[in-house]
Parts: C-alpha cells; structure tokens; sequence
C-alpha cells in the first residue's frame, strides 16, 4: 500500500511539473498614442482617436490557458489626459491595477490568464464610454490547454465591431445611444466588403471546404451584435470563447457589448463560395458591419495565419 501510495504521489508530482512547465509568462507592453485615423476605407473621413499603440483594435495579445501575462501601460508625457487598462480576463483589484496613470506615468501589473476564451480589453478612465468610443480597445485571446473538443482551425480571424461617434465629447449622447452614424469593423466602415465600398481593398478569404475561425468582440458603447454568416452557417459557436461552452449549428447568435466568442465556419468543399457575416441588426450592417470571406482554390496562403490574423 505505501509502495502504491509512494508511485501515486510521484505521478501527481511528474503532472504537477509538467503542467507548470507548459505555463508561461508573456510579457506585453502598450503605449498610449493620441492620433488622427480615417473610419472610412478611401481615407476621407478622419476621427480623433486615442489608441493602444496607434492602430484601432490595438494589438492582438494571444496567450494559453494558465499562462502569466506580464503588462505594461506607458501614458506619455505628450498625452492630454489619464488612461488605463482593463482586461477582462484579469482578476485583480479594479481600484489597484485597473487604476488609470497621468500623461509621463506607467502602469505594471501581472494577471494569471486562467480560463480559455476570446476576451475584450479596453481603457478603464472616465469617462470610459469616451475613451472607448475613441478607440481604446482590444482583443485578449486565450487558447484552451484542452483541445479534444476544438478541432484546429484551417485559418484564423480577429473582427472587432464598435459603434461610430463622431462626437465623442458628447458623453450623455453616448450614454443614451445618441448620434452615431457607422458600425466599425476592426476600424473601419465596411472595410473588408467591397460589395458595399469599391474602396474596400481587403477581404478575409479561405479555400473551398476550410474551417475558418472568427475571434469575435463586441466593442460597442451599447448596442448588442447578432453575428450572422450570410450563406452560410456557424458549424460551432464557442460561447465567450471557451470550448466548453459550444453550440452546434446556428444560424445567428447574439453577442452582448464588451462579450467575446469564437465562430468556426466550413464552406462547402467542392466549389467557390463567398459569404458575408454581417450584424443582422440592418442599423449596424448597412452602416458598415458588413464583412466578406471569400472561399476559392488560389486563397492568399498567408491570409488568417501568423500575424495576418488581424487583416490592417
């Protein structure tokens, strides 16, 4: 029996290791950056935007399950106001690390990533409706460590929809849903469908028969999303990103403000197809949340892969 117990207490010992092993710390940093960024593909149409190291969404972080995220926020002295940081896979003090730093000031902290999922991160200063609405936001992906029930993705994609104020002062305006005029995707109105915008330079495209993965946030001040693949189906809809939480076979499913999930899509296999995944609120879709995948044999190869998650 001690023999027994003896081998047991090693096994534990040997997994306990190994999973510590696996778990890493990733270290990231974000500087502030206040800026001018066109909402519209021909460039016209230009926004103040405060920003995460000046692109809206800020950078992709990706991380797996257990691992240790290691954040730096850097607000420059050149900035005109406080910011901050919210992660909302973080559990920390929201009095403590969410706190927001003034222009020449930085912000470290560390947060354990502990459940899989897609998750928004967004600055947390007040007024937070205007720092958002101005595009402080981004995308956390944390992959889960269990994978029997997540089958590998042929191509990946970020999209991250958020309402457009062109007057972000405005703050009881974005409080009551007042005054905004486009639906953004990853920045842009209709960026990726030049169906609607012959400016469109863009699309995300796949081959005939691939399983596509949408890592999806809703960053909008309030409106909720009701993401729909236009000729097409979600195969899979991982509810806040976590395998754990899978639907099978929807047709559209809401998406609440600052919520993440992940979409898997598969396009029939022995033709071209080409689908549109729109917000089927026709408000948000008509005004911009309108994107094109096109599945074809000559696919860019590099498109939803590596860096190219995110199509800028």
């Amino acid at each position: 029996m001690r023999k027994f117990i003896l081998v047991l207490s090693m096994i534990l010992t040997a997994f306990l290791s190994a999973q510590q092993a696996i778990a890493k710390t990733v270290k990231v940093t974000m500087t502030v950056l206040e800026t001018k960024l066109p909402v519209d593909n021909e460039g016209k149409v230009m926004r103040e935007a405060w920003t995460f190291d000046g692109t809206v969404p800020g950078k992709v972080v990706r991380v797996r399950e257990g691992d240790t995220v290691d954040f730096t926020l850097v607000n420059p002295i050149n900035s005109s106001m406080p910011h901050s940081m919210d992660f909302h896979i973080a559990e920390v003090d929201v009095l403590k690390e969410f706190a927001s730093i003034a222009p020449g000031e930085s912000k470290h902290f560390t947060f354990t990533a502990r459940l899989p999922g897609v998750y928004m991160y967004h600055c947390g200063a007040m007024p937070m409706p205007q720092h958002i609405a101005n595009g402080m936001y981004g995308v956390i992906i944390v992959d889960p460590k269990d994978t029997k029930n997540y089958p590998k993705a042929d191509r990946e994609y970020v999209l991250v929809q958020q309402q457009y104020f062109p007057d972000t002062s405005d703050t009881a305006a974005l409080l009551e849903n007042r005054g905004w005029v486009g639906s953004l995707i990853n920045g842009k109105m209709f960026r990726y469908d030049p169906v609607h915008d012959s400016n469109a330079k863009q699309v995300l495209e796949a081959k005939p028969g691939e399983r596509v993965r949408i890592f999806f946030v809703n960053a909008n001040i309030n409106n909720p999303v009701a993401l729909h693949p236009i000729a097409g189906l979600w195969d899979r809809v991982y509810v806040g990103g976590n395998p754990k939480n899978t639907l099978f076979g929807l047709a559209t499913y809401n998406v609440a403000a600052s919520e993440g999930g992940t979409f898997d899509i598969v396009s029939p296999a022995d033709r071209s197809t080409n689908v549109a995944i729109v917000d089927h609120a026709m408000g948000a879709a008509m005004r911009g949340a309108i994107t094109v995948l096109m599945n074809k044999p000559d696919a860019d190869p590099l498109k939803g892969r590596g860096d190219q998650i995110i199509l800028r």
